[in-house]
C-alpha cells in the first residue's frame, strides 16, 4: 500500500536548470519541494517553492538532513563544476536509500573554425596561457583566480556576478555582470578590451556560450577547463524536462522500489 503523504523532493540548485525544474514542479498535487542554494552569490535568483540557503556540513550533514525531513528524491541541479556537493549528494543518498537524479546540461562541442585548447584544472589551464596570448577575458568564476594569480606578464578581464577576493592576479580589471549574454555584447567586449584568448571552464548551456561564437568570428584561442565526470550509475536527465518526467514518475511509488530506472 502506498503512503498518502505528500512526496518530499529537494533540489541542490542554484542553476538555471535548477529553477526551470523548481518551476516545473512547484504546485504539483502530492508533492512538497525544498530548493537549497549554496549561498556564494549575494543576490541569488530564488526558484518557486521552498527555499534554503547554506550548506550541510559535507555528506553526513546532507544525510541527516535527508532523514530529518523525510526527503524521498534528491535533484543534483548543481553546477557542472560543483564537485563537492556532487560526491556529497552521492555518499548521503547511498546511506539513507534516498533516489538521487543528476541533473546537467549537455558540455559544449566544438564547431569547424574553433581554436580550442583543453585543460584538466584551472591550474593547467594557467599553464597555457602564456603560450597564447597576453589580453585574457576570464569567464571561470571569481573562487578558482588563485590558480592565475602568478601570471604578472598578463592583463585580465575577469567577469563575475560578485567581485572577487585576493589572491587574484595583478593586472585585472573586473567586470561585475550576469549571464544570459548576447552575441553582439560579446563582440564589443572583445574588441573594447582588445582580448586576444578567453578561457572559460565547459558549463554548456546556451546563457554564456555567445563568448564561443565571438571567439570563433575573432579567430581567438580559448582555453577550455573540462568538466568532471558524473558519477558512474547515477541516472542523468539532461534537461529540466527529463528531470521533471524523472520526479512524477515516482508520486505514486513512494515507500516502494525504484524499478524504472
Amino acid at each position: 500500500m502506498h503512503s498518502t503523504r505528500s512526496m518530499h523532493v529537494l533540489i541542490l540548485g542554484g542553476t538555471t536548470e535548477a529553477r526551470q525544474l523548481a518551476g516545473l514542479l512547484h504546485g504539483t498535487p502530492g508533492l512538497e519541494l525544498t530548493s537549497s542554494l549554496a549561498g556564494r552569490v549575494a543576490s541569488p535568483r530564488l526558484p518557486p517553492g521552498e527555499v534554503r540557503v547554506g550548506g550541510f556540513g559535507g555528506a553526513d550533514g546532507l544525510a541527516a538532513w535527508l532523514r530529518k525531513h523525510s526527503v524521498d528524491v534528491l535533484v543534483d541541479a548543481t553546477h557542472p563544476f560543483a564537485g563537492t556537493i556532487g560526491s556529497h549528494a552521492v555518499r548521503a543518498a547511498a546511506v539513507t536509500r534516498v533516489p538521487l537524479l543528476v541533473l546537467r546540461r549537455p558540455g559544449w562541442v566544438p564547431v569547424a573554425g574553433d581554436v580550442w585548447h583543453e585543460a584538466g584544472s584551472l591550474e593547467a589551464a594557467a599553464a597555457l596561457l602564456p603560450g597564447l596570448g597576453r589580453r585574457v577575458f576570464l569567464t571561470t568564476g571569481r573562487m578558482g583566480l588563485a590558480a592565475f594569480a602568478g601570471l604578472d606578464d598578463l592583463w585580465f578581464l575577469v567577469r563575475s556576478v560578485d567581485a572577487p577576493e585576493p589572491p587574484y592576479p595583478a593586472r585585472l580589471e573586473v567586470l561585475l555582470d550576469r549571464g544570459p549574454f548576447d552575441l553582439d555584447g560579446e563582440r564589443e567586449l572583445l574588441r573594447r578590451h582588445h582580448v586576444d584568448i578567453v578561457v572559460t571552464k565547459d558549463s554548456g548551456g546556451d546563457a554564456t556560450a555567445p563568448k564561443l561564437t565571438a571567439a570563433r568570428e575573432a579567430g581567438l584561442p580559448v582555453v577550455v577547463v573540462r568538466r568532471p565526470p558524473v558519477p558512474q550509475g547515477v541516472p542523468l536527465a539532461a534537461d529540466p524536462g527529463a528531470a521533471a518526467r524523472w520526479v512524477t514518475r515516482r508520486l505514486g511509488a513512494i515507500g516502494t522500489p525504484d524499478v524504472t530506472g
